[in-house]
């Protein structure tokens, strides 16, 4: 599959840097201030993060595709576990940035933030954080609603339905989780294909997925991370995710009662594609707020 225009500007943007063995693409911009590390979620790749990157203009910022994702490699015999996603986060921080990191996760990206969290906990993480920003990911399982495709790929039948992957299919299931009044435009939809079939990626989506079974197998952990790690933490959340619910969002409440949340009515499971100055305004809140 050939990148779409867009998709090849934006690769103009950054670079490859290589990870035990492993080739990661990574977009870095310079600036002033606390630096802003962007982990975005599944099945897509940093490209989310473009327009609110630039909304950020003249503020540090490092964005990465995840192992399996976007830009990055893709290799098919690979298990795609959070810890290994986490390692490469903290290697990338600590290669980028010098001093605390101010963490956005989307989505996937969130229960590799927990993850950081958790090592944070126990004293073994290799990073300093200057706060945590998480919004619409599905990080309490069982209050969540996979999509089809979600549920397809994660079961006994994931690598048929991988092979089987089309792009009247993705895109139906991709589209679905946007809000009806902030649907998906066709341009972005062509890049979110061309992304997700470069260099084969949507024939191992069947692998990606395994990041839902450790939301479970790891509960323990991550939930308690969500609960008990002593750094700023806050939520922000698009309401109309039919994905990430706002059940999803009250879970989380329950266990962090005083984390700040901002409610975004609007939007749904993609507020950073969908309403990008929207999300940056959540953000910056925070990050104002974390001071």
């Amino acid at each position: 599959m050939t990148l779409t225009r867009r998709v090849e500007a934006w690769r103009e943007r950054g670079g490859y840097e290589k990870f035990q063995g492993r080739r990661i693409f990574v977009s870095e911009t310079p600036g002033a201030g606390t630096p802003l590390l962007f982990l975005h979620g599944f099945p897509s790749s940093s490209y989310d993060w473009r327009e609110v990157l630039d909304l950020f203009g003249g503020r540090p910022t490092l964005a990465f595709d995840f192992l399996g994702f976007g830009l990055s490699e893709k290799p098919p015999d690979h298990y795609y576990g959070l810890a290994w996603q986490a390692d490469l986060s903290e290697e990338l921080v600590r290669r980028h940035v010098s001093g605390p990191v101010f963490v956005a996760a989307h989505d996937m990206g969130t229960s590799v933030a927990t993850e950081l969290m958790a090592r944070q906990i126990e004293g073994s993480l290799g990073i300093e954080l200057a706060g945590v920003f998480l919004f619409n990911g599905s990080m309490i399982l069982e209050r969540a609603s996979p999509t089809l495709g979600q549920k397809l790929l994660r079961g006994p039948a994931g690598p048929l339905a991988a092979r089987l992957t089309s792009k009247r299919f993705f895109l139906h299931q991709f589209g679905s989780i946007f809000s009806e009044g902030h649907p998906i435009d066709p341009e972005e939809a062509a890049d979110q294909w061309s992304l997700l079939t470069y260099s084969g990626g949507h024939r191992i989506g069947h692998r990606l997925i395994a990041y839902m079974d450790e939301r479970v197998k790891y509960a323990k952990r991550w939930h308690g991370a969500i609960r008990d790690w002593p750094g700023r933490l806050s939520f922000a959340w698009g309401m109309q995710d039919p994905v990430a619910t706002p059940n999803v969002l009250e879970g989380l409440r329950e266990l962090r009662p005083t984390a700040p949340v901002q409610e975004l009515p609007s939007l749904g499971h993609y507020p950073q594609i969908e309403d990008p100055p929207a999300l940056q305004a959540a953000l910056q809140r925070a990050l104002d707020t974390s001071v």
